[in-house]
């Protein structure tokens, strides 16, 4: 995945770097391949506001704090998936078996809501505490409610508490980094 909006280089630039056009389009590739060298998870991100659900692949996943239990996610405004937690206050974090790592693919538009089937996309889902989607293949969850919102540049971060979580698979079963995929989201 690349990062959607990207019109070109962003500064700042190292002295090292100068001014020269050219030279500022390289250190931004060099930037980009540096920071997807960063290990990260891939999950769906679960999120509801009224009767619109969607699960979005993501990636920008990170504990914030122990007491209490956060959770921090950064979600580009530009996507649905910003207006449904921003509305909703409330997300889950699903993690992806390594060999359903196919499936992180189906979440990277916003999905088609089947009420009577409690699909997204065709993937079976159930409402966590707060409502919002929770995939019933993932082998784990954490669900949260929203406590702050950062506005970062072109995304938000949102912090939320952790107010349920569960294993729905053994709890050793291998789970999906972006290292397992060809993706790459960043930079």
């Amino acid at each position: 995945m690349a990062a959607a909006g990207s019109t070109g280089p962003i500064g700042p630039y190292p002295e090292r770097v100068g001014d020269d056009a050219e030279a500022r389009v390289d250190y931004d590739k060099l930037r980009r391949r540096v920071l997807w060298t960063f290990p990260s998870g891939l999950f769906a991100l679960g999120s509801r506001a009224a009767d619109r659900r969607n699960l979005m692949t993501i990636n920008w996943v990170t504990q914030v704090s122990f007491e209490p239990k956060l959770i921090g996610v950064g979600i580009e405004k530009a996507a649905l998936t910003h207006e449904l937690v921003a509305e909703g206050r409330a997300f889950s974090i699903n993690t992806i078996s390594q060999e359903d790592r196919a499936i992180v693919r189906k979440f990277t538009k916003p999905c088609e809501w089947d009420a009577d089937a409690s699909t997204l996309n065709g993937f079976a889902v159930h409402e966590g505490a707060t409502g919002v989607p929770i995939l019933d293949q993932a082998p784990a969850f954490v669900e949260c409610e929203v406590r702050q919102a950062v506005e970062l540049g072109d995304h938000t971060f949102f912090i939320g508490e952790i107010v349920d979580v569960g294993f729905q698979a053994a709890e050793d079963t291998p789970v999906l980094g972006m290292d397992d995929t060809r993706m790459n989201y960043g930079g």
